[in-house]
């Protein structure tokens, strides 16, 4: 198991020098960031030019990437345009963000999870197809018609929670903006874990352990669910990520100053340090959590055994 996780964090780097050049010149090539600094005012040339050599962007691409790697090592995500280092920004914006993506995360596997078991076991029932269309209905409609219906009814017409979150952003008034968060996820989670169940319902273990006489809440959770989890595993380990960098609709509608606003706000205005920081971090979160899915997957699966 150790030298499976060496080796995998040793493939991790090609990923992440690949992944952040990419992003690196997407930003940096792409657009003007000293041209956007000013705004519709076009700069002095001497400003600009002098500007220029301040930022490093006076170098050649892979020179500035080289140079602003090497900033990252020591600590330094850069200065946004508003003079305010990048790094305060991520102090105050992944907290928040981070408590949101639990909320979404637990409400995922709660409720999809349960909805997917049910449903599996009592596949072409009733329930099942109750289900099904509602799923179906979740993923069709957008997520920010989502968040303002449920923003509207819960806070502004029957007045169950705040219209918006307050900075502090503390995890009561976070449940409604992780519900819309996690909510087409969870459809997913929901026809996963269905799919899954209804698949290996049949299978020879679970009807060897049945046969065993077994009780039925053991055969499922022990046997059944255990390993139909894998997949489910998976898609919910990618998606935490996805989650994170992924809340810009949901951040807008309640007012929540995490992960997605900055990154909103930082392209709407070109601000390229704030960007290319924030994203570096969800690079790596993203790497993080497909090892840990990969790692969970012995756990599920005692057949499966790492080298």
């Amino acid at each position: 198991m150790g030298r499976y996780v060496i080796r995998r964090l040793l493939q991790m780097i090609p990923v992440f020098i690949g992944s952040t050049f990419l992003i690196f010149f997407m930003v940096y090539a792409l657009g003007d960031p000293v041209a956007a600094l000013f705004g519709d005012k076009a700069p002095d040339p001497a400003t600009a030019a002098r500007i220029r050599k301040d930022l490093y962007l006076d170098r050649p691409l892979w020179e500035q990437y080289l140079h602003y790697m090497g900033q990252i090592f020591q600590g330094d995500f850069g200065t946004a345009f508003n003079g305010q280092k990048v790094t305060e920004l991520m102090a105050t914006a992944f907290p928040v963000t981070l408590r949101l993506t639990v909320v979404a995360i637990l409400i995922e596997i709660v409720v999809g999870i349960t909805l997917g078991v049910v449903s599996g076991l009592r596949r072409g029932k009733s329930i099942d197809t109750s289900v099904l269309v509602m799923t179906l209905v979740v993923i069709s409609v957008p997520t920010f018609v989502t968040g303002y219906l449920l923003q509207y009814l819960f806070g502004v017409e029957w007045g169950w929670v705040r219209p918006t979150v307050s900075p502090d952003a503390p995890f009561g008034e976070l449940i409604l903006p992780g519900i819309v968060l996690a909510l087409v996820s969870l459809a997913y989670v929901t026809r996963l874990s269905r799919t899954s169940i209804a698949e290996n319902v049949k299978a020879d273990y679970v009807r060897t352990a049945v046969a065993k006489g077994l009780p039925r809440r053991r055969v499922i959770t022990r046997h059944l669910l255990r390993n139909s989890l894998i997949p489910v595993v998976t898609f919910i380990g990618t998606d935490i990520g996805a989650l994170m960098g992924g809340a810009i609709v949901t951040e807008r509608i309640f007012n929540i100053h995490g992960v997605g606003y900055q990154l909103y706000q930082g392209i709407l205005r070109n601000n390229a340090p704030t960007v290319v920081g924030f994203v570096t971090i969800l690079v790596i979160v993203f790497l993080l959590a497909n090892l840990l899915v990969d790692l969970l997957y012995a756990v599920l699966d005692p057949r499966i055994r790492y080298a």
